[in-house]
C-alpha cells in the first residue's frame, strides 16, 4: 500500500494518495481520483493505511471526543500543538487516527480553541468562551423558533409575534428580526412573496389600510402624536369695523377655513374689498413643540375617505375661520375703482367677524355670473360674489392669464360610504367659483410676497424665472402665474410654508417682533428642502389612492371601455376618472392631446394598475359652453 497524507484544503480535512513528493509540494491522486498538487505547509500527517478507512476513523473518534474535556486537559495561557493536545486526551501512546481526530475535533470547535498557525492552537478563556457559548444558544434558540413560526405559516397559521409585526415586514423590514426571517423563509419554502403569504394568513388589512400602513410608515415613522398640545393662547387684536361681514367659500368636507372674504361700499363710489387669511402663526413659538410638528407634518394630507391634518384638532378649531365667530386673521384690504384699478392697499392683523361659510356644493348652481343678473340674491353675498368675480376677470387680464376659450380642465371628488361604495364626482377647474377665489388669493399672496422681498426678508417663494415651478428662499418672477413675486401665505392651517411666510410678514407688521429666519439661516433652507420633499410625497400618495379608488368604481360599476386623452407616447390620462394608464397598441402617428376609445383588459388592485388596449381614435372634444 502507498503513501498517503492527511491535509486541509479550504477548511475541509482529506486524504490522498501520494504520487511524488517534490519538497514543498505533493503531487497526489486524491479520493474522486483527481491528480492534484498540495503544499506542504497544508499537510498535517502521512501514513500508510487505507486512506478512505483512515478519514473515516479518525472523523468518528473526533465525534466522540468531549470538547469540553479536551478545553479543560489544554487550558492555560499558552499555546499548544495538536500533538500536545493528543498527548493530554489520548495518554502518550496516540495513534496516527487519534492525532488526525485531535486536528478536526480542534478545527470544528473555534469557539473554543483559537489558531494560531499550522497545528498550533490556544484555548479560549473561561469568560469569553462562556459568552460565546451563550450566544450559540440563543441563536440555536432563535433557529427553533424560526422554524416554528414557518411551519405555522406554512400550515395557514398566523403566529401572534408575526402579526403584531406585520406592518413592518410588509412597509419597514428589520431584515434581521426574527419574525422577518422566519417570514422571509416561508415565503421562499412556498414560491411566494411575504405579502402574498401574509395576505393568505390573514396578515394584510384592506387595500386601503395596508396602502396607508405604509404611507404612516415612510412619511411619520414615530407614528401620529395624539394632539396633545395645550390650548392656544390668542393675542388680542384691534377689532375690525362692523361693516366688515366676512365669509368663505370652500368645499362641503372643508373643517380648516383658511381665507374668507369681504366687499364694502366706499362714499367716493369705490369698493373696498376685504381678504382675510387665518393666522395661527401669531400664537406658534419659534422652537415650540407645534412649531416642531409643523415642521415634521409639512402639510395637512388629503385622501379619498379621510386625512391627516398639519395642525391638532384644537388650534384648528381655534383659528378656523368659522361661521359666526370672531377670528384673528391677517387682512389685506383693497380700495377698486369702478375699472377694477386698485387704488390703494393696506394689510393688518385685525380680529374679524366671520357671518358665513359658504359651501360650493350649495350655491354654485345658482352662481352663473356670465348670464344675466337677478336684483334678488339667490344665497347670501351673491351680489358681492359677482362683483368679485368681475374683479378676478379684471386681474386675469392685467396678469396676461385670460383666456376664455382655454381647453377644461376638471377636479375629480371620491365620495365612499360606510360600505366602500365609491361616487366620483367631476366639476370642471377654473368654474366661475374657482377663478373668484383663486383670483383673489393670487393676489394676496403676490402682494405679501413682494412686501417681503422689499423688505430683504426671506420667505418660502415659489418661482418660475424659467422652465419648472421651484421653490427658493428669495423672490424671482412667477412666469406661470404671471406676477413678479409669489409665495404661499393663504393657508396657514394646512400649510408649513405658509407658516413661515407669515411669521416673516408679522414681523413687518409688529415693529417688535422679529423676524422667525434671516436671510441665509441654514434651518430655513432645510425647512424649504423637507416642505418640497414632503408635499411631493403626500401629493403622490393623492393620487395613489385616488387612482385604487378609480379601478374599484371601474370593477363597481362594470365598466370594459373607457375613452381618453394622449399625454404623450403611450400614456392616457382616462377622462371622467382621476386615472393614467398605458396603453397598448397606440399608433405611432397619434397626436397629444388626442382622444381614444380604449378597453380595460385587466386591473391589479394591489399594485394599483390597469391593463388598457386601443380600440379607436375619437373625435376631439369641442370647448362651446351650454
Amino acid at each position: 500500500m502507498g503513501k498517503h497524507i492527511f491535509y486541509e484544503e479550504s477548511g475541509q480535512f482529506k486524504v490522498a494518495e501520494v504520487v511524488q513528493e517534490n519538497g514543498a509540494t505533493f503531487l497526489v491522486n486524491t479520493q474522486h481520483g483527481k491528480r492534484a498538487k498540495i503544499k506542504s505547509n497544508h499537510v498535517f500527517l502521512s501514513f500508510d493505511e487505507d486512506a478512505a478507512q483512515f478519514l473515516q476513523n479518525a472523523t468518528t473518534i473526533a465525534a466522540g471526543i468531549d470538547i469540553d474535556l479536551l478545553w479543560e486537559a489544554v487550558g492555560s495561557e499558552a499555546e499548544f500543538t495538536a500533538e500536545e493536545a493528543a498527548t493530554e486526551y489520548f495518554g502518550n501512546q496516540f495513534s496516527q487516527v487519534e492525532q488526525a481526530a485531535i486536528l478536526i475535533a480542534l478545527h470544528a470547535v473555534p469557539v473554543y480553541f483559537y489558531r494560531k498557525g499550522k497545528g498550533a492552537f490556544k484555548a479560549a478563556p473561561a469568560d469569553i468562551l462562556q459568552q460565546a457559548l451563550a450566544a450559540i444558544e440563543r441563536k440555536k434558540q432563535q433557529e427553533a423558533q424560526i422554524n416554528t413560526w414557518v411551519e405555522q405559516l406554512l400550515a395557514g397559521t398566523l403566529p401572534d409575534e408575526i402579526a403584531a409585526d406585520a406592518k413592518l415586514i410588509l412597509h419597514a423590514p428589520d431584515k434581521q428580526s426574527l419574525t422577518y426571517k422566519a417570514v422571509a423563509k416561508a415565503a421562499d419554502q412556498k414560491k411566494t412573496s411575504p405579502f402574498a403569504l401574509l395576505r393568505s394568513v390573514g396578515a394584510v388589512p384592506s387595500l386601503p389600510e395596508y396602502f396607508l400602513d405604509g404611507f404612516l410608515l415612510t412619511q411619520f415613522p414615530k407614528g401620529l402624536d395624539k394632539d396633545d398640545y395645550p390650548l392656544p393662547v390668542i393675542p388680542d387684536l384691534p377689532i375690525a369695523d362692523e361693516s366688515v361681514q366676512a365669509f368663505s367659500i370652500d368645499d362641503l368636507d372643508t373643517t380648516e377655513v383658511d381665507d374668507a372674504t369681504s366687499l364694502q361700499d366706499l362714499p367716493n363710489g369705490n369698493k373696498l374689498l376685504g381678504l382675510h387669511i387665518a393666522v395661527p402663526s401669531l400664537a406658534i413659538q419659534p422652537e415650540s413643540p407645534l412649531e416642531k410638528r409643523v415642521f415634521e407634518h409639512q402639510s395637512t394630507v388629503y385622501y379619498p375617505g379621510g386625512k391627516i391634518t398639519m395642525l391638532p384638532s384644537s388650534w384648528i378649531k381655534a383659528f378656523s375661520l368659522d361661521e359666526g365667530k370672531l377670528r384673528p386673521a391677517i387682512s389685506l384690504y383693497l380700495e377698486v375703482n369702478p375699472q377694477f384699478e386698485i387704488v390703494r392697499t393696506e394689510t393688518k392683523l385685525e380680529a374679524i367677524h366671520v357671518v358665513n361659510n359658504l359651501r360650493i356644493q350649495n350655491i354654485e348652481h345658482a352662481f352663473l355670473p356670465e348670464q344675466p343678473r337677478s336684483s334678488v340674491e339667490a344665497f347670501p353675498h351673491h351680489h358681492a360674489m359677482n362683483w368679485m368675480y368681475d374683479f378676478a376677470i379684471a386681474r386675469m387680464k392685467v396678469r396676461g392669464k385670460y383666456d376664455p376659450d382655454r381647453q377644461p380642465v376638471y377636479d375629480y371628488n371620491i365620495e365612499l360610504d360606510e360600505n366602500e361604495h365609491v361616487q366620483i364626482k367631476v366639476r370642471e377647474r377654473g368654474a366661475p367659483i374657482d377663478t373668484l377665489v383663486s383670483e383673489l388669493m393670487i393676489y394676496a399672496n403676490s402682494t405679501w410676497a413682494e412686501m417681503l422681498h422689499d423688505a430683504k426678508l426671506a420667505g418660502l417663494f415659489r418661482v418660475q424665472p424659467t422652465g419648472r415651478v421651484r421653490m427658493s428662499t428669495q423672490s424671482e418672477p412667477h412666469i406661470g402665474l404671471g406676477v413678479q413675486h409669489y409665495a404661499w401665505f393663504s393657508s396657514p392651517l394646512r400649510r408649513g410654508a405658509d407658516y413661515v411666510n407669515q411669521k416673516q410678514l408679522i414681523s413687518l407688521l409688529e415693529p417688535d417682533t422679529e423676524p422667525r429666519f434671516a436671510p441665509q439661516d441654514s434651518m430655513l433652507f432645510a425647512v424649504l428642502r423637507d416642505f418640497e420633499l414632503t408635499y411631493n410625497a403626500y401629493s403622490e400618495f393623492q393620487r395613489q389612492m385616488e387612482a385604487y379608488w378609480s379601478l374599484i368604481y371601474i370593477q363597481q360599476e362594470g365598466i370594459q371601455e373607457l375613452t381618453g386623452q394622449l399625454i404623450r407616447d403611450d400614456l392616457v390620462r382616462i377622462e371622467g376618472l382621476p386615472l393614467m394608464g398605458r396603453v397598448n397598441g397606440v399608433p405611432v402617428d397619434a397626436m397629444p392631446k388626442s382622444r381614444m376609445k380604449i378597453a380595460i383588459t385587466g386591473i391589479d388592485l394591489v399594485q394599483i394598475s390597469i391593463s388598457l388596449n386601443y380600440v379607436n381614435a375619437l373625435m376631439p372634444l369641442t370647448n362651446e359652453k351650454t
